[in-house]
Parts: C-alpha cells; sequence; structure tokens
C-alpha cells in the first residue's frame, strides 16, 4: 500500500482524544477540527461537507470521528470509480468502532486495522475476500502494480467458491496471507518485471523499475481537475521539480519530497536534472500545468534525451501522465467551441520564428479551424496578439465568436466572450488562452444571463 495522507477530522471537542491518539501514532496523519467547537488540533475548518470532500478529491484518507452516514452522504457526489476513492472510516467518539467504508482498493482495512490496533478494538471488516485470505489482491504495495484489475472481480469470486492458487515469482507481501495455495491450482498469481497480459484465472503483478521518471500534468490547477494518477505519482515520488508556480500548485500533495525549483524558461535545464536523479534511482516527477504533452515539459525531456544520450539515462522507465488541457478547460466553461476540427498554435515567437506562427495561422483560419492561442502576449512580448488579430481578420468577420480565459481552476479565474473585431492586447497575459471560433460557431443566449458558445459538428 502506497504512503498516504490521512485526515482525521472531529466535529466536536468530546472527539478530539481519540483523534489525537491516532494522529500521534500515524505518519502523515493531520487533526481536523470544526471551527469554534474544538481546540488543540491541527487545521480547523468552517465548512465540513464542503472541507471532507475537497480532501476527498485530492485522495487523502478520510477518518472520520462521527456517524458513518455522515461521511457517506458528503461524499456521495463523488462516488463514481471505485479504482480511484481513497480510504474513508468511520469511528466512533468513544474509539469503540473502527468502519472502513470506502477506498479497499487503496488499503482501507489495512489502515483500518493499524487504527484499531491503536485503539485497542477490533475493526468492522466485512469484505469477504480480505477476511477469508487476509490480504487485499487489489492493492498491492509500492514497487508492484497489477496488470489486469478488471480480471479480479472473476478471479476473486473464484477463490472464494473454493478454488487454489499457485505463485510464481517472488511475492513478499502475500508470505502471511491464508491464500489456498497449492502447487496443481487452477488458478495463478504471476509476479514479474516484464509486461505479460493476465487473464480471468492468472492476476499479474508486474515490480516496477527503480529508475521511474514521470512527467505530470496538473491540468488547469485546480484539485479536482487533477487525475488521480497525477496524484498518485505525486505521493510515491522522491522528487519534484518544475516552475515555483507549478510545483505550488501540487504543493498539499507533499509530504517529504524534495522540491527543486527552476525559473520557467529553463526547461532543458530542468529535463536534464530530472533525467540524471532518475538515473540515480530517485523517483522523479517533473512537473507541468495542463497537459504535459502540450506546449509543456514532456517534449523537452524527449528533447534532452536524444540530444545528449547518455548511456545511464538508457535504464529509466519514463511515464507521461495528462492531463486537462487549458483549452479543453476553456471550452467547458462555456460549452463546445472545439466541437468541431480545430488546432493549437503559441503566440510566442522564442522558439520558433514569428513568419512561421503567421504561416500557420493564415493556414488554420483559410483551412475554417477553430483556434486555440496559447501564450498571446508577455511583458515585454505584446504586439504579436494584434498582428495574429490582424491576419484572422482576413478570414473571419469581426463578429466571430472568441472566447478568453484566464486562471482557470485558481484564485481570479475569469472567462469572457466577446467578438474577435473587439479583441485588444489589454484582454490577455501568459495566463490567459483564446479560443478563436470558426467561421460555423455560435451563440447561443442562456435564460439567466450570459451565453453559450458552440461549434456544429456537421456542415450543411
Amino acid at each position: 500500500m502506497a504512503t498516504l495522507t490521512i485526515s482525521v477530522i472531529v466535529l466536536g471537542q468530546a472527539s478530539v482524544p481519540v483523534a489525537r491518539r491516532i494522529v500521534d501514532a500515524l505518519p502523515n496523519a493531520t487533526l481536523y477540527g470544526l471551527e469554534h467547537r474544538t481546540s488543540g488540533v491541527d487545521r480547523s475548518f468552517t465548512q465540513f461537507g464542503e472541507t471532507v470532500r475537497e480532501l476527498f478529491a485530492e485522495g487523502t484518507a478520510i477518518v472520520g470521528i462521527c456517524a458513518a452516514g455522515i461521511l457517506i452522504r458528503t461524499v456521495a457526489p463523488l462516488l463514481n470509480n471505485k479504482w480511484q476513492e481513497p480510504p474513508v472510516i468511520a469511528i466512533a467518539e468513544d474509539g469503540s468502532a473502527v468502519v472502513p467504508l470506502l477506498g479497499g482498493l487503496h488499503g482501507v482495512n489495512d489502515l483500518a486495522r493499524q487504527i484499531a490496533t491503536v485503539l485497542e478494538t477490533t475493526p468492522a471488516i466485512t469484505t469477504t475476500g480480505d477476511i477469508r485470505f487476509r490480504t487485499a489482491l487489489l492493492s498491492p504495495p509500492i514497487g508492484y502494480r497489477l496488470v489486469n484489475p478488471d480480471d479480479a472481480k472473476t478471479f476473486l469470486a473464484d477463490l472464494l467458491a473454493g478454488s487454489t492458487v499457485k505463485i510464481e515469482g517472488s511475492a513478499p507481501w502475500l508470505e502471511n496471507s491464508q491464500l489456498p495455495i497449492s502447487e496443481d491450482a487452477s488458478l495463478t498469481i504471476k509476479v514479474t518485471e516484464q509486461e505479460v497480459a493476465g487473464h480471468s484465472d492468472c492476476l499479474v503483478y508486474q515490480a516496477l523499475s527503480d529508475k521511474r521518471l514521470a512527467i505530470i500534468g496538473t491540468g488547469p490547477g485546480s484539485a479536482e481537475w487533477m487525475s488521480p494518477q497525477v496524484k498518485e505519482v505525486l505521493r510515491n515520488s522522491t522528487d519534484w521539480i518544475g516552475y515555483e508556480t507549478y510545483l505550488n500548485l501540487v504543493e498539499p500533495l507533499r509530504t517529504t519530497q524534495h522540491r527543486h525549483v527552476f525559473d520557467n524558461r529553463e526547461e532543458l535545464d530542468r529535463a536534464a536534472l530530472a533525467l540524471n536523479l532518475a538515473a540515480e534511482g530517485r523517483s522523479v516527477v517533473m512537473v507541468s500545468s495542463g497537459d504535459p504533452g502540450i506546449y509543456a515539459m514532456a517534449a523537452a525531456v524527449f528533447e534532452v534525451l536524444e540530444r545528449d544520450n547518455k548511456p545511464e539515462w538508457n535504464a529509466i522507465d519514463i511515464q507521461v501522465c495528462p492531463g486537462i488541457s487549458a483549452m479543453q478547460a476553456a471550452a467547458a466553461q462555456v460549452g463546445a467551441p472545439l466541437g468541431h476540427d480545430f488546432c493549437a498554435i503559441s503566440l510566442s515567437d522564442i522558439l520558433k520564428p514569428w513568419e512561421t506562427i503567421a504561416d500557420r495561422i493564415c493556414a488554420a483560419a483559410q483551412a475554417d479551424f477553430a483556434i486555440a492561442f496559447y501564450n498571446p502576449v508577455s511583458k515585454t512580448r505584446t504586439w504579436q496578439l494584434e498582428k495574429a488579430k490582424a491576419l484572422l481578420l482576413n478570414y473571419r468577420t469581426p463578429e466571430t465568436p472568441i472566447v478568453l480565459a484566464r486562471n482557470l481552476g485558481r484564485p481570479g479565474q475569469q472567462t469572457e466572450v466577446k467578438k474577435l473585431g473587439g479583441l485588444d492586447i489589454t484582454d490577455a497575459d501568459m495566463r490567459t488562452v483564446i479560443l478563436i471560433g470558426s467561421s460555423k460557431t455560435r451563440i447561443i443566449d442562456r435564460a439567466g444571463g450570459g451565453v453559450w458558445v458552440y461549434t456544429p459538428r456537421h456542415y450543411d
């Protein structure tokens, strides 16, 4: 089981002593208490539901010293994928009951047992496989991944029905289990370093490389737009590398990870450091905003990998973890302006000449693409947006809808719908993405004020 960030939550002062015993015994645990009703806590909150849902969305384990029903109703709107749910445990105010509710695939029963030991009670574990076999086959320890989780339901059902299992390879976390192991078993648990396909009669656990470099995208910035995969990679790493603004977006997830802060323009140096640290056996995460493969650090890492071609980098396992791009987030605010063919163009001429940018704007406009403009202006680069507007007006009418979205998912978020003819350089900065409609893009007035913008999927 991966190291968890744990939030122990209390609503009244009577629950604090039990909660403090739990927090003092568990690493990475923080005690949250309702403001004006608790004292001696680590952090205070004013809105129980909002706080719990935010922590749950971040992948934090929730331990509530409260009724189970309160926790269930609070997180219910977020329950859509059992593979991504963090542990949720309800505990009686006097510590007499420890009830795991959610997160069986992320070690909730093991966490419940730890807490029950601290409180000198017995956890109310109801997971049949866990009770009978004393192991959670769906949540292997750090360093391993279950290759075929979709086959696990049938596999476990067969085990519970009386089938036996044989183990191929080394699986030390199963040594103290009560699995029905037999040499001539019909079921197989296979542990390997290779990429091997599994099936309903064979669960495959892949031992991960000691040298991992993950390149992740945080999405626009808010926790609910960050994928569970990204959160897990961040938590299980030793080093984070990135531009300070992007590192600050994921700071709430940091425990013992070492931060390596760079200026926003030092991309190749960032990439080289990430590869060197990974080659030393560190578990490294390169942090980008949005999607790491769209105007971000994934390309920079592979550029340095090809350019320098160091032998010690050959053994590094590079993983690219996608994120929600700025253009996707911007489009979602107003409807579906990217509902048909579209393209993305960066207006920054730092890495490519303006002539190339201008040619691409004209080609995209002539082909009637909707266009997403990244990096429209900066403090030292202001004229490109005006030039781009002039080029677009050769192919689009001044009435063409445009969307300006700034600081999406972060404090100060702003989204505005305008017409191309009214676009001005003061409308944008480096944190703004601009969506330019095609000739078919339409605006619909909303009954409560504001508008929807969409591009039809068909051409007449």
